[in-house]
């Protein structure tokens, strides 16, 4: 009786463990965007978070301050060629993004370091500076439409980051 017992209680605590981890797993689920620009193929890869009924901008990813571009670990974007970013030179590799959102203007950064979580424990970011290989300024753009979780998109001049009500085209050559 006591073998039955312990066998429904470990059944039990095993899928509460299971359901747990898949509702925390789907708060930000992993996302790649692909696809060609000119020779060059373009892969994004990060984690999409919703926007919950949160105010986005200015708020829960304020302005002028250094965000990691997605949720958990760092965005990342891998080219095959050298391109172009805003008529700036990229060569090929594979590159961490954050940004630096602004009302009027962003500042998307190209970092070299890849693989780190996307803030420390203090909730400080990880970007090192000092592993910066490119930064750009975009203007955001209003978003013709409610997005609800973050999208990147790649299209073929260029690719653009949507999430709740802006759209941040980048161009690429």
């Amino acid at each position: 009786m006591k073998i039955l017992h312990f066998t429904k209680s470990l059944v039990m605590t095993t899928l509460l463990c299971m359901l747990t981890l898949m509702a925390f797993s789907q708060a930000s689920p992993a996302s790649t965007a692909s696809g060609k620009i000119g020779e060059a193929t373009l892969t994004i890869k990060y984690n999409a978070p919703s926007v919950k009924g949160r105010t986005v901008w200015g708020s829960l990813v304020p302005y002028e301050k250094v965000w990691r571009t997605g949720a958990n670990t760092v965005t990342t974007l891998e080219t095959d060629k050298d391109i172009k970013v805003e008529g700036k030179a990229l060569v090929a590799g594979k590159y961490s993004i954050y940004t630096i959102p602004g009302e009027k203007e962003w500042i998307v950064i190209f970092n070299s370091q890849i693989g780190q979580w996307g803030v420390t424990r203090a909730g400080e970011t990880t970007l090192d500076p000092t592993k910066d290989v490119l930064r750009v300024s975009v203007k955001p753009k209003k978003s013709a439409s409610m997005n609800e979780k973050l999208l990147f998109a790649i299209g073929d001049k260029g690719f653009t980051m949507s999430w709740e009500n802006l759209d941040i085209p980048v161009s690429v050559k």
